[in-house]
């Protein structure tokens, strides 16, 4: 048995409907009719929740992504640091003055650079898997030398 109601819904709404309608190929009442449906059945919270839930797993998994991808970039910097003071041997007092204007130069240069890069889109952790992809595909190459004739390297 069927019943009656009537409503009144923003016109926006109802040219929303209209459209679903048209590309669903179902009347109006029938979309409706399982929206509704939908807002009254009980399991419509666990819905609500698994969706909530979904989403929290994604923004946890990109989470973690930038806390290694930051823990990577804190290595690399701490290990290039380490390097740096381990080699670099100390000035004589009359060379500081060109070696602080050097410096400067090569901070500037270096800057400009990094500014590169980024606008570019480029960056050291998307390098990271090709650089071990290359280094892979050189050591294969190595362990197994091409044909006689050949030179390994794709033309």
């Amino acid at each position: 048995m069927r019943d009656r109601l009537n409503l009144s819904l923003p016109v926006e709404m109802i040219s929303q409907i209209s459209e679903l309608a048209i590309r669903k190929r179902l009347t109006r009442s029938a979309i409706v009719e399982a929206a509704i449906a939908s807002f009254l059945s009980p399991d419509g919270a666990d819905r609500k929740e698994a969706a909530f839930a979904r989403r929290l797993d994604r923004l946890t998994r990109q989470v973690q992504r930038l806390e290694r991808n930051s823990g990577i970039s804190i290595e690399a910097l701490a290990l290039f640091v380490r390097f740096w003071l381990t080699v670099t041997p100390p000035l004589p007092p009359e060379a500081q003055t060109s070696a602080q204007a050097k410096g400067r130069e090569r901070y500037e240069g270096f800057i400009e650079a990094l500014g590169r890069r980024l606008n570019h889109g480029r960056t050291l952790l998307d390098e990271i898997p090709r650089d071990l992809l290359r280094t892979s595909e050189t050591e294969t190459h190595s362990a197994h030398p091409s044909p006689a004739g050949t030179t390994g390297e794709e033309d």
